[in-house]
């Protein structure tokens, strides 16, 4: 068997766990919790790749670090799990905890399979080293949110599509 992961309902309640290639065959409703690292004075915020070989969204680009909630888990210790796992960044006693920005449950498709999750999205100001997970991240850098939001723009450039339903939230507004 597989990883176990936490199936919920539509409505965001937990109901279960399942093998995390169950829950992606069968489409059912899970969760993930990811956290947009943002550079100390909060100009910059930090893009990267997905490698090849990921299950959903392989080589895709996206701005949070963060993965699926087991079973019984806190979305926002599944958040500081996820840091430490695909960016290296080990938040110790004594630093900030990421801070909730925003949720979103996404209905959506992933290679004509319907894909559901509830996604819970963090925010934390770092500005230290990050050390990418090979198995996970292919390539990262830093870009502003005007740098994001040009790049988005552009139709053919592939992004995460659960994480864009929650870019109005997570970025700086446009000047008018």
């Amino acid at each position: 068997m597989g990883e176990v992961i936490a199936v919920y309902d539509r409505d965001g309640q937990q109901v279960g766990s399942a093998d995390r290639s169950a829950v992606y065959a069968r489409g059912l409703w899970h969760a993930s919790a990811g956290v947009l690292v943002r550079s100390g004075d909060g100009e910059r915020i930090y893009v990267h790749r997905r490698t090849e070989t990921k299950a959903v969204f392989a080589g895709m680009h996206d701005c949070l670090a963060g993965g699926v909630l087991g079973p019984d888990e806190d979305p926002a210790d599944a958040a500081v799990r996820e840091l430490g796992e695909e960016l290296g960044i080990i938040l110790g006693d004594n630093d900030s905890r990421p801070v909730s920005r925003a949720r979103v449950s996404w209905d959506g498709e992933w290679l004509g399979t319907p894909m559901r999750c509830h996604l819970f999205a963090y925010e934390i100001r770092y500005d230290g080293p990050i050390r990418h997970q090979p198995e996970e991240i292919a390539d990262g850098w830093w870009w502003t949110d005007a740098q994001l939001r040009a790049h988005l723009d552009d139709p053919a450039w592939p992004f995460v599509p659960d994480t864009r339903l929650l870019l109005e939230d997570l970025l700086r507004p446009t000047a008018r």
